[in-house]
C-alpha cells in the first residue's frame, strides 16, 4: 500500500508541475509578485497532495516567532518535504541557493529560474560564495527571505552534520536576522527514499536572532544550538542514547 500510494503521489507530483512550469514561462512579462503566488501553488499543492495521498500532515510550532519582514531561515534538513513548506508559507517570498545547472531542467528549472532565487556555481567554491553574499544581500533588501540549510545537505534525524557558515555570513554581511527552524519531516519522509510514511511532521520556527554585534561564528554557533536542542524535543526518542 505504501508502495501504491508513493507511486500516486510521484504521478500527481509530475502531472501537476508541467501545467504549472508552462504558466511561469508565460507570465514572465507580469510582475514578479504574480509569477511568484502562481509558483508557489505548486509547493502548496504539493503538501496538499502529501496530505491526501500519503497521509503525511503538518503542524507549526512558533509562529509567532516568524517576523512580517525579510528575513534568513536557517534550517535543518532531512527531506525534500521541508522545501516545500516555505516558499508558500514565508510571509515574504522566499528564495533558495542552488548549483545553477538547475535552472536547465525542462519545466522545474524554468520555474527555478523566474522566482529571482539564488542560484551560484558550486564548481568555484569562493565564488560561489561571493555570489551568495552578493546576491542575498540584494534578495533582503528588496524584501525577499533567503531559505538555507547549514549542514549542507539532507540529514537523517538523530543525526547532525556540521554546520556551515554561509548562512550566517548572509545574515551578518546583510545586517539581516535569523530565524532558525527544526522540524522532523525525516521521520515519515527519509532521505532519498520513494517511500514515505504517513505521520504528522511538525515544523518549529525559533526566535530571531539578531546579527548585529554578532561574527557570522557566533551566530551560527547560536543557530546550531537551538536546531539541535529543539530536535531533543520534536523526536526525543532519537536521541536517547546521547547526551
Amino acid at each position: 500500500m505504501l508502495f501504491l500510494r508513493a507511486l500516486l503521489f510521484l504521478v500527481f507530483q509530475t502531472i501537476t508541475l508541467i501545467p504549472i512550469a508552462l504558466g511561469c514561462f508565460l507570465l514572465l512579462p507580469f510582475p514578479f509578485k504574480w509569477r511568484y503566488r502562481f509558483t508557489v501553488s505548486w509547493p502548496h499543492l504539493l503538501m496538499w497532495g502529501a496530505k491526501y495521498i500519503l497521509g503525511i500532515k503538518w503542524e507549526i510550532k512558533g509562529m509567532e516567532n516568524i517576523p512580517a519582514t525579510a528575513v534568513v531561515f536557517l534550517s535543518k534538513h532531512q527531506s525534500a518535504y521541508e522545501t516545500l513548506l516555505f516558499p508558500w508559507f514565508s510571509p515574504r517570498p522566499a528564495c533558495f541557493i542552488y548549483k545553477k545547472e538547475l535552472n536547465y531542467i525542462p519545466f522545474f528549472g524554468w520555474g527555478l529560474a523566474s522566482l529571482r532565487n539564488i542560484p551560484i556555481n558550486r564548481s568555484d567554491r569562493k565564488g560561489a560564495m561571493q555570489q551568495v553574499l552578493e546576491i542575498g544581500a540584494k534578495r533582503l533588501h528588496a524584501g525577499h527571505s533567503p531559505v538555507l540549510f547549514p549542514e549542507g545537505t539532507r540529514i537523517p534525524v538523530g543525526q547532525k552534520g556540521r554546520y556551515q557558515s554561509g548562512g550566517a555570513r548572509l545574515a551578518v554581511h546583510a545586517g539581516a536576522s535569523v530565524v532558525p527552524v527544526a522540524h522532523n519531516a525525516g521521520e515519515v519522509w527519509p532521505r532519498n527514499s520513494f517511500i514515505k510514511k504517513p505521520g504528522l511532521v511538525t515544523f518549529s520556527f525559533g526566535p530571531p536572532i539578531s546579527s548585529e554585534g554578532l561574527t557570522h561564528d557566533q551566530l551560527n554557533r547560536k543557530v546550531e544550538a537551538w536546531i539541535e536542542g529543539e530536535m531533543r524535543v520534536l523526536s526525543p526518542h532519537r536521541y536517547n542514547d546521547q547526551a
